[in-house]
């Protein structure tokens, strides 16, 4: 661990394309070799203050060709010159349909969560120069961080950092997503809670009688590969597929699923659970780990036995075998607030908004915020017509 004195800390930038490159590449600022940046990277995800498998090297390379297009990412460096911090950012000079300059956290339908990666070291130093290093480079633009924590070491880090500089803070769409927690005390609440623990009974006797039923959770690379093609085939089989969104009818979205989960699988940090009906999965789910939290990314069922619920059954055999794992202390459902299923399982909550920051005394934060306000509130209106028409069809 070292404390950073005052200027200790410098900040370079990289366009993702180059960052996740073979070669590492190299930037407009900097000296980095590319192999101890990547290096260097991997590291910090590991030891990250709050960790985000969705900023870490393996998916953030598998997701750049699809997602990555104009990307920068912000890097910081500690005294000796290891990585302290990264900060993924999409920059635009229009939103709203007006030459409005926003600066964005990098989102997307594969990494629902906006965490950045901070050494635990000095955190509200590190988030600090995060924020002098975008007003430098953005000038008064604002900062949209999506799906970013409202409580937890990196909000806390932030929330001083923003202080000290007397920063503007909005929130929006905030919302409790599930999460999985293992019970600190044994007063604790239960992590796994059942209202329907008779019926989900019934449901496996039931479904055993048509053949074994066993859970299995496949861990090494070989066993990952295959269980993950159990994963897809459910998705495109179920009512992914009939409305054309499941991932392997889109070749980016199957190259990005099985490239992630085939780079932290070799790292021992990917898992893939599934439901077997003698040789038959019938459900099956994907689990992403790094450091002490998973995140349960993507799960499918067989939706032909669907009165058996067999998405339930297997995600109740993998909390529980996740909380077995002593090496976890926290599973995100990465889900929907909400969620009818995971909502009812899972009594553990995080809280999550889309946080906008802005650097500018002047009116530009306020006319961002009106904007942006005005945008979720079209958003939302239309999306409950368009459920509205599909429920009369």
């Amino acid at each position: 661990m070292w404390s950073a004195p005052d200027g200790a800390l410098r900040t370079t930038w990289r366009s993702l394309a180059e960052l996740v490159a073979p070669s590492g590449g190299g930037g407009d600022d900097g000296d980095e070799d590319g192999d101890a940046l990547c290096s260097g990277w991997a590291a910090l995800a590991a030891r990250a203050i709050e960790p985000n498998v969705f900023y870490g090297p393996a998916v953030a390379a598998a997701a750049a060709p699809l997602y990555g297009a104009d990307v920068v990412v912000l890097l910081v460096h500690g005294p000796d010159g290891d990585l302290v911090g990264l900060l993924p950012l999409r920059p635009t000079r229009r939103r709203y349909g007006l030459p409005v300059a926003v600066v964005t956290g990098w989102s997307h339908p594969f990494g629902p969560l906006g965490t950045p990666l901070i050494d635990p070291a000095d955190p509200a130093g590190i988030a600090g120069v995060m924020l002098d290093a975008v007003a430098t480079r953005f000038g008064a633009a604002p900062l949209l961080l999506p799906h970013f924590p409202e409580d937890g070491p990196v909000a806390a880090a932030f929330d001083t950092a923003l202080a000290a500089r007397r920063g503007r803070v909005m929130a929006f769409d905030r919302h409790a997503r599930a999460v999985l927690r293992r019970p600190a005390s044994p007063g604790d609440p239960a992590a796994i809670t059942d209202p329907r623990r008779k019926e989900h009974a019934r449901q496996r006797r039931r479904l055993a009688e048509h053949g074994r039923l066993a859970f299995d959770m496949a861990t090494t690379p070989h066993e990952v590969t295959a269980a993950l093609a159990d994963v897809l085939a459910l998705e495109t089989r179920g009512w992914k597929g009939r409305a054309g969104t499941a991932a392997a009818q889109t070749p980016g979205q199957q190259a990005l699923v099985t490239a992630a989960v085939a780079t932290l699988a070799a790292a021992s940090a990917a898992r893939v659970a599934r439901l077997r009906l003698g040789d038959r999965t019938v459900a099956a789910g994907i689990v992403l780990v790094a450091g002490p939290t998973a995140w349960f990314w993507k799960t499918a069922y067989d939706e032909a036995l669907a009165r058996y619920s067999p998405g339930v059954l297997l995600t109740l055999d993998l909390s529980a075998a996740l909380l077995d794992d002593p090496q976890i202390a926290l599973v995100d459902s990465c889900a929907i607030a909400g969620h009818p299923m995971i909502d009812r399982l899972w009594g553990g909550r995080r809280t999550l908004s889309d946080r906008l920051i802005g650097f500018d005394p002047g009116l530009r934060f306020a006319l961002v915020g009106r904007l942006e306000t005005a945008r979720r509130t079209a958003l939302g209106t239309a999306r409950r017509v368009r459920d509205a028409m599909r429920r009369r069809g």
